[in-house]
């Protein structure tokens, strides 16, 4: 299993988690984008930072639910899930 979340993983995540529909390709467009411009907010970003935890069985910093954007929170995320792998 590829621990990496991507930018589609992350739109579903949006959906799921937050009720918040963003299509993957604008994601990734606009990854750069404040998550409030999307329509997430931070307890949106905490639903979707429990799922990542249940999902890949271990804590996410507690920086990760305050990201700003989708790129600052993959870079977050990525780099604490490949740094366990």
């Amino acid at each position: 299993m590829n621990s990496e979340v991507t930018v589609e993983e992350l739109a579903a995540l949006m959906k799921q988690a937050a009720g918040v529909t963003v299509d993957p390709q604008d994601l990734e467009r606009r990854v750069d984008t404040p998550f409030d411009a999307f329509g997430l907010d931070s307890l949106g970003l905490l639903g979707i930072v429990g799922e990542l935890e249940n999902r890949h069985g271990r804590a996410l910093p507690t920086d990760a639910e305050r990201s700003k954007s989708p790129r600052e929170f993959l870079d977050l995320v990525n780099s604490t899930l490949t740094a366990g792998a």
